[in-house]
This record gives structure tokens, C-alpha cells and sequence, in this order.
């Protein structure tokens, strides 16, 4: 396998803040950085229509990598930046891109207000089918975004990182997501906050709305549950501080309310092989439509 960090880039600002984003990681990876367009041909009748004709669209198409990789290089000196330019369809070609490299990353339109994301459908299909992890960022993302303010309370990339958000299933934990996000930490050099969100079972909900001591004696399970999950991962990564929280709700709320004091959002998705539909699962999708900081879905068996 290849050890790169490869960004998708079609110009847009989103696309141009993944990139940005991903140079980031690949300095702290101590990984180079390829920067990929993929120009997707339309009919010779379709082209000779449009305002670009294709002669005009190949070359845009190799500028955008070009110029944003020499914008890299001069804020990053030390990451060795290259580009590819390929045609195909987006989605295909990023997927495929994905098996070769240590992450994938991809650009998501902001919402505004609070913050969250508006997927698009090739950012989807990708996280969809890669199985190797995928970030996706939003449009205005910057590095001052995941760092705490400075003492005055001005934006800075020099304080330390926010923490990074783990969700956690703990009843069917995976060890590749939480390595993910326990690595993620250290190279952060900052906490890591665990969120677990559970249900209570279907026959439990009346109960719950009358018995108080259920709640709390199903909320201590849960507690527990997510504890022994940790343990060994934190006999494993000591430097690393570790804040675990479980709570009845949604998952994805929680996840969603942690995103906006988040560095980095980690979640799970689980491969399902059928060439049909877009598998991602509820709580991911959630996830990725709402959260306020970079979310990275690692996929796992």
C-alpha cells in the first residue's frame, strides 16, 4: 500500500479546504500529499456547445492541481506535494484512488450558522464504497478552526488542537476506528473525548418514563460497558487522556454537539460488498451531514 495522503481538488472552495486540510495531515503523517482532479469527458456535440469548449476544460482541469499544489508547497515546505490529473467518473476513480492511499480526503459544502455539511453525492459514494478511511471537510475550514483560542481569545493554529471525538459503539466495538482516533490524538498531542449514545430496548421504554431506578441501573451498564471497552486502549496509548462519556439519546445528536469543540470527528462504517446503494448507516450519515469540524469514517469488517 502506498503511504499517501491523496486530496481531491475540482476547485471549489470546499475542495480547495480539504486540500489545505489534507497537507495538514500529511505533515503530521510525515507523508507526502498528491493532489488529484478527476475531469470527467462529456460527449464532443456537449462540449462544443458549452461556454468551454474541451480543449479549454482539459486545460483548467490540469491548472486547478498545479496552481493549489504550488500554494501548499510555499505554506508547507517540508510535505512533498504532487498531482495527478485523471478521467473517469468521480466517484469511481476517488474509490479506487482510496485502496492506495493511508486516507482519502474530500470536500463538503458548509451550511452556515452552526455549522455542518451538505454532502454531495460523489463525497457520498465514495465514503460509501472505499475501505480505506475517509475524511471529508467542510468549505471554510481553517487551521485556526481546530485549535483552542489564544489567552486573549483570538483565533490561532499556535495553541494547542481541540480534542478529537470518538463515537463509539460499545457493544460491537471495532479496533481499527478507535486506533484511528487514539493515533489521531497523538499526533495531535491532545485529549480524546469518547462519545457513547444508547437506546434503551423497545420493551423498556414505558418502564423508563416511570422508573427512575431502571434508568440509572441501565445507565450504569452502559458506563461500564464503555469502560472495559477503553481500558485496554488506554494501557495502550498512556499519554493519550481519555474523557468517556455515555448517555441515553441519539448517537448522532451527541456526536453532532461534540463536533463543535472538535479537531476531528472519528466514526465507524461497517463494509457491506454489494454493489447496490450507498451503505454508510444512519448514525454516520447523520454525522456527516451535521457535524461542525472534519469528520473521518473508517471503514471496518
Amino acid at each position: 500500500m502506498s503511504r499517501t495522503v491523496i486530496a481531491g481538488l475540482d476547485g471549489s472552495l470546499e475542495s480547495r479546504a480539504a486540500a489545505d486540510w489534507a497537507a495538514r495531515e500529511a505533515e503530521l503523517r510525515g507523508l507526502p500529499l498528491k493532489l488529484v482532479h478527476v475531469w470527467e469527458p462529456v460527449p464532443e456535440p456537449v462540449a462544443q456547445a458549452s461556454l468551454l469548449g474541451a480543449e479549454t476544460q482539459r486545460h483548467w482541469s490540469e491548472r486547478i492541481p498545479r496552481e493549489s499544489a504550488e500554494s501548499i508547497r510555499q505554506r508547507h515546505p517540508g510535505v512533498e506535494v504532487t498531482t495527478e490529473q485523471l478521467s473517469g467518473r468521480p466517484s469511481d476513480v476517488l474509490s479506487g484512488l482510496a485502496e492506495d492511499a493511508a486516507l482519502l480526503v474530500l470536500g463538503s459544502r458548509g451550511l452556515s450558522g452552526i455549522g455542518g455539511f451538505v454532502v454531495g453525492s460523489v463525497g457520498l459514494a465514495v465514503v460509501a464504497h472505499s475501505e480505506r478511511p475517509v475524511v471529508l471537510v467542510r468549505a471554510g475550514e481553517r487551521a485556526t478552526d481546530e485549535h483552542t483560542a489564544d489567552p486573549a481569545g483570538i483565533p490561532s493554529a499556535t495553541t494547542p488542537y481541540r480534542p478529537v471525538v470518538l463515537g463509539l459503539d460499545a457493544d460491537s466495538p471495532d479496533a481499527s476506528v478507535i486506533e484511528f482516533a487514539f493515533d489521531a490524538a497523538v499526533r495531535r498531542s491532545t485529549s480524546l473525548r469518547v462519545v457513547h449514545g444508547w437506546n434503551p430496548p423497545a420493551y423498556y421504554a414505558y418502564a423508563l418514563s416511570i422508573d427512575f431506578e431502571l434508568h440509572t441501573e441501565l445507565s450504569r451498564q452502559q458506563a461500564a460497558t464503555l469502560t472495559e471497552v477503553l481500558d485496554p486502549w488506554r494501557k495502550k496509548f498512556p499519554d493519550v487522556e481519555v474523557r468517556a462519556e455515555s448517555g441515553s439519546g441519539r448517537p448522532a445528536d451527541q456526536l453532532a454537539d461534540a463536533s463543535r469543540e472538535a479537531s476531528l470527528v472519528v466514526v465507524g462504517r461497517r463494509i457491506r460488498r454489494s454493489p447496490i446503494g450507498a451503505h454508510i448507516g444512519p448514525v454516520t450519515q447523520s454525522v456527516l451531514h451535521h457535524a461542525a469540524a472534519p469528520v473521518a469514517v473508517v471503514p471496518h469488517d
